[in-house]
């Protein structure tokens, strides 16, 4: 017998602390949520990202979708990377710049930003300010491919994204 959706949910809230109400708070070294382990962006040894951390603000096994807030720090920058899975993006503080295919967007709060699949992105905290930002994404997801020196050719023929690029 398939276990109904209201029997997956209160198995899952039996297994996990309560997640039905988590208390936000702005603090001096960025947005935290109650209960949420604050991690780094990624557990990778290159410089591929810069000043970067994550927390997921919400994934069930009952569910497709996962929830996580980003934050980086002024100066910083994530990953430039594509993938098969979309992103839905809102920022949610700061401002900054994404790279996104072939086009550089300016980002404030309350900006929304989906990603295509297969699409260049990267994110970058260039205006002063930390930018943060909630990512709504696949929870089985395809691990990111980074690009490879023809691509990163290809896209610095652009001089706004070799400039980008180059921060």
């Amino acid at each position: 017998m398939i276990p109904s959706r209201q029997s997956q949910y209160q198995q899952t809230m039996t297994d996990q602390s309560d997640q039905h109400h988590r208390t936000f708070k702005d603090t001096p070294t960025g947005y935290r949520w109650g209960g949420v382990e604050h991690k780094p962006y990624k557990e990778d040894d290159r410089a591929l990202f810069n000043a970067v951390s994550r927390q997921t603000l919400f994934s069930r096994p009952d569910m497709s979708g996962e929830l996580r807030y980003f934050e980086v720090d002024a100066g910083g920058h994530s990953t430039l990377e594509r993938h098969e899975h979309v992103h839905a993006v809102l920022i949610l503080r700061g401002g900054g710049q994404a790279l996104i295919g072939d086009r550089i967007a300016t980002l404030s709060t309350n900006d929304l930003v989906t990603i295509p699949p297969m699409t260049w992105h990267q994110f970058r905290a260039n205006t002063g300010d930390a930018l943060g930002f909630l990512c709504m994404v696949d929870a089985i997801r395809d691990k990111p491919q980074l690009p490879t020196p023809a691509d990163l050719d290809a896209l610095a023929s652009d001089p706004a994204i070799a400039k980008f690029l180059a921060q």
